[in-house]
């Protein structure tokens, strides 16, 4: 089965939500680039305002393509793998910053790892996928998102905080990961279109 039911038009892969997924990819190495390298304040800080430029295309994409007619399946494909991205790349850097985050990084390959390979293993063989994140996927996230951003933009944080905030969002994702086993057993057992 293919991924997307029908070819994609010109339109759609140009459409100005999923020009705006495109921009948030590409900025990735540029922050995360700059935040390695970073040796001040100030370049720490300009990293940082290219995550927030990516958080709000993030926002916008969403609004313009509902309010504009411009929901398509590749955007309803590149929106979550660009988040993915964003909040790998996020983590990631802050693992240069943060001994304890590196704990972080590995939990965030497992899970988004199985994932993956689970949405593409049920959509080859049995013809099923994720119809949008549940509601402990969205929750998980939206931490996470905030988590990250309070540790780009608040470089002084006590350690004591960072941790506790790190070790919140490892809880979560585990917590989500477990979640998600159940679902998709269930969604390997039957078939169909979506869940």
């Amino acid at each position: 089965m293919a991924f997307f039911e029908k070819p994609l038009t010109r339109k759609e892969i140009f459409s100005i939500p999923n020009i705006m997924g495109y921009f948030r990819i590409l900025l990735i190495p540029v922050y995360v680039l700059l935040y390695y390298h970073a040796e001040s304040v100030r370049e720490y800080y300009i990293a940082a305002v290219l995550v927030g430029i990516s958080g709000i295309t993030d926002m916008l994409d969403g609004k313009v393509a509902r309010h504009f007619h411009m929901i398509t399946e590749l955007g309803k494909a590149l929106d979550p793998v660009a988040d993915k991205l964003t909040l790998g790349a996020m983590i990631l850097c802050l693992a240069f910053r943060y001994e304890n985050m590196r704990w972080l990084v590995g939990l965030f390959i497992l899970k988004e790892g199985f994932m993956g390979i689970m949405g593409l293993l049920l959509s080859h063989y049995r013809g099923r996928k994720l119809d949008g994140a549940k509601w402990y996927g969205k929750v998980c996230t939206a931490f996470s998102y905030v988590v990250m951003f309070v540790l780009f933009f608040f470089l002084r944080l006590p350690l004591s905080l960072v941790n506790a905030l790190i070790v919140c969002c490892g809880v979560l994702m585990a917590v989500t990961w477990v979640l998600y086993v159940p679902v998709f057993v269930k969604m390997w057992k039957e078939k169909g279109q979506a869940y």
